[in-house]
């Protein structure tokens, strides 16, 4: 999750709001991303949605088996149904999102019943830190001149 927050930092460098990700099998990262839907522009710019495509090009394979995603934010809804249809094993996230989180805040995406894959999901790891990135950030856009 470091990592993660490393990335997230970069990303708030470059204008992008402060989310990292970082893909892992078998104790590897495989992967890593921030957002970059301002510097793409593309609204699906996410930093999971970017995980699971390089995930899936370097495995060959839509299915991410044996995959844990470490993020700094609750996934929103496009990345956590990305995530049930990837088959990733594992989420782990730190803060939550309160306003569009769709794994514990506002819907359960990962752990649907109709879902024909569920996946495991470890909440508020490295949390504080987490958030109070997302906060600085949004406070400095907000008194910017």
């Amino acid at each position: 999750m470091e990592r993660a927050l490393a990335l997230a930092r970069r990303a708030a460098d470059m204008g992008e709001v402060p989310v990292g990700a970082v893909l892992v099998r078998n104790g590897s990262v495989l992967a890593e991303a921030h957002n970059l839907i301002e510097s793409m522009p593309d609204a699906t710019g996410h930093a999971e949605m970017l995980l699971l495509r390089e995930g899936a090009r370097l495995l060959q394979s839509w299915r991410l088996d044996g995959v844990t995603l470490y993020v700094t934010l609750e996934p929103c809804p496009m990345c956590a149904g990305a995530m049930v249809l990837a088959r990733i094993d594992r989420l782990v996230y730190g803060a939550p999102d309160p306003k569009k989180g769709a794994v514990d805040s506002v819907y359960d995406v990962l752990r649907h019943p109709a879902n024909n894959h569920r996946v495991q999901v470890s909440s508020g790891v490295l949390a504080e830190p987490a958030g109070q990135l997302l906060r600085d950030f949004f406070v400095a856009r907000r008194t910017r001149p």
